[in-house]
């Protein structure tokens, strides 16, 4: 299984806005991901840092194609910039993916 990992900002005073949108994420976006073969995703934050993790069943370029092709991504997406710094990476059109460095089992 392939694992994904990504870093983003939560803006001054957003956290708990950022957290309440999770909490009540969209139906339709959860299906998405799991659509996308996405599953153990968590997200964690310190200060103003968000560092995200999730695994791929069916790998991280089908999870990144599907997540790029869809319309509640965007919607999304469009929905949390005003509480996070998004920068986003221009061939994937996601987050950056972190390069893994260390891996224990």
């Amino acid at each position: 299984m392939e694992r994904y990992a990504w870093k983003a900002k939560v803006k001054d005073g957003c956290l708990d806005e950022y957290i309440r949108r999770h909490d009540a994420i969209w139906p339709e976006l959860k299906q998405l991901l799991k659509d996308a073969g996405i599953c153990n995703y968590t997200i964690w934050n310190c200060g103003d840092e968000l560092f995200g993790y999730y695994e791929c069943e069916k790998g991280v370029a089908f999870a990144a194609k599907t997540q790029a092709d869809s319309p509640i991504v965007d919607r999304w997406n469009e929905y949390m910039k005003d509480v996070m710094v998004m920068e986003m990476d221009p061939v994937t059109g996601a987050q950056p993916m972190l390069r893994q460095v260390f891996l224990m089992e």
